[in-house]
């Protein structure tokens, strides 16, 4: 897999953008990738170190809509955490 596969896109709630301060990113990645694979890829995407990566798998919920009802779909998130020495991602940084 490429990097551009594993990473799908930034989890930006408040919880979540709350850790920028200390160097911890939440993304959403592809459900088959592992830890290690997520941190190549967060390294070689942003030029940065990575110190340590941790995972969930979040589960759909259920929504209603009138009689219908269904799930949103289910994702994997990675909480990736920067090494101290390690310049801070760009993107997240230009949203303050």
């Amino acid at each position: 897999m490429r990097e551009h596969d594993i990473i799908i896109r930034p989890l930006l709630t408040e919880k979540s953008y709350s850790g920028t301060s200390v160097k911890k990113y939440t993304f959403v990645v592809d459900k088959k990738a592992n830890k290690t694979e997520i941190k190549l890829a967060v390294e070689k995407l942003f030029d940065v170190q990575v110190a340590s990566v941790n995972t969930a798998n979040v589960r759909g919920k259920l929504k209603r809509m009138g009689r219908t009802e269904g799930y949103t779909p289910s994702y994997k998130k990675a909480i990736v955490q920067l090494k101290a020495d390690s310049k801070p991602i760009g993107f997240f940084e230009s949203l303050s």
